[in-house]
């Protein structure tokens, strides 16, 4: 399956883009996999996320007690903050005492908080690295005391202590990016050119190669014909990334292609975020420099401030991964491990660490815009009115 041979190729990029101290390796190193190939069929875009039905049940890993250890990388983001609260309460209502760690993404940090959720007693960790690779030392001590590892949301690398893996549909969500600028901007019926910018995510970070081939999947025949035009000429993935997510480095690229590619009034027609706060930086540098048409702006996790840009004019769209519908999943496999009961999963072909395929549980992500977002963030409960004035 080209899905599986994209996973595998991603992994031995993102080793390889370590070694050589570098952002990543470019966009045309990775065979650009089917969208058939997805195991999960992609909703309407006004569809809720819903949990895609079991394909397949992996055995449960062993593990005896009910002290489950959560690391999340970080507080600076809201998505962290709302995983953490939401895997919390979820855990404890399921009569689990819980472990949650915030790392500030500091990688030393969180090695140490996971070190101390092994040597506290922790049963189960659940664990949202920082970087792919950086923990193999610690979860090899993991392994050795038997305690199951699930993988949230981003792929732990090079590691043969990972029992399980729970996300979103990585790939999806870059595809569902791609194809609202394409049919934002008409490029089936439209004669163009358009002008294009790429921000993409953190090279550390697994799932930011998976967001940023999705959607270059989608864009890269209009390309290639011309009909959307790269002025800044930056388009592989170790000159689009962004380290850490950081919305002041996305600023400061956005600034200087602004400055060197656009100073002169023209339009910037699309501009491909890969989440929010990436998003969030590129909307400030156009606002403080940029003279030209608003351009479509893409983004992923609908935080706050990005939904309130969105009704504002400023973000068009953002990926809503239903963070209650992941930390659920989540809660119901760490119960299924803690019984000894087997795990549900939906996918055994895509991710592979570096070791080998992690079984995996795949939530279907949908898009939020003016058009639907009342429905899919306020009408859910995800948000108040309150929350987005």
């Amino acid at each position: 399956m080209k899905r599986k041979l994209l996973g595998a190729l991603l992994s031995v990029a993102m080793v390889a883009s370590l070694l050589a101290g570098c952002g990543g390796a470019a966009a045309t190193d990775a065979p650009a996999p089917a969208a058939e190939a997805t195991e999960e069929a992609a909703p309407a875009a006004t569809e809720e996320a819903a949990p895609a039905a079991t394909e397949e049940a992996a055995p449960a890993a062993e593990a005896t007690g009910t002290k489950v250890g959560v690391a999340m990388p970080t507080k600076d983001l809201q998505r962290w903050n709302q995983d953490g609260s939401n895997m919390e309460e979820q855990l404890k209502a399921a009569g689990y005492e819980v472990d949650l760690q915030f790392a500030n993404n500091d990688v030393q940090q969180q090695v140490s908080q996971i070190e101390n959720m092994i040597n506290n007693g922790c049963n189960v960790l659940v664990i949202a690295s920082i970087e792919g690779d950086s923990l193999g030392t610690v979860l090899a001590t993991a392994k050795e005391k038997g305690i199951p590892v699930i993988a949230y949301d981003r792929l732990i690398m090079n590691t043969d202590a990972v029992s399980y893996y729970a996300t979103f549909d990585n790939y999806m969500v870059g595809t569902k990016q791609g194809e609202y600028i394409r049919d934002q901007l008409k490029l089936d019926s439209e004669a163009g050119p358009f002008n294009l910018e790429v921000t993409t995510g953190d090279p550390g970070d697994n799932n930011a190669r998976y967001f940023y081939q999705g959607a270059i999947d989608v864009l890269q025949p209009y390309i290639d014909e011309g009909k959307l035009v790269i002025k800044s000429g930056q388009l592989d993935f170790d000159q689009v990334a962004t380290a850490s997510w950081s919305s002041e480095n996305a600023q400061s690229r956005a600034e200087n292609i602004v400055s060197s590619n656009y100073a002169d009034g023209t339009n910037i027609d699309a501009w491909l975020c890969s989440n929010d706060s990436t998003a969030q930086g590129v909307v400030a540098a156009l606002e403080a420099n940029y003279n030209g048409t608003w351009p479509i702006i893409t983004g992923q996790d609908c935080d706050i401030v990005s939904v309130q840009n969105m009704i504002a004019g400023k973000q068009s769209m953002s990926i809503f991964k239903d963070t209650r519908t992941l930390a659920a999943q989540v809660v119901k496999m760490v119960g299924q491990i803690l019984n000894g009961e087997t795990v549900d999963v939906n996918d055994t072909t895509t991710y592979d660490n570096g070791t080998g395929i992690i079984p995996s549980y795949l939530c279907e992500p949908v898009f939020a815009d003016i058009n639907n977002y009342k429905e899919l963030l306020i009408d859910s409960g995800y948000y108040t009115e309150a929350d987005l004035q």
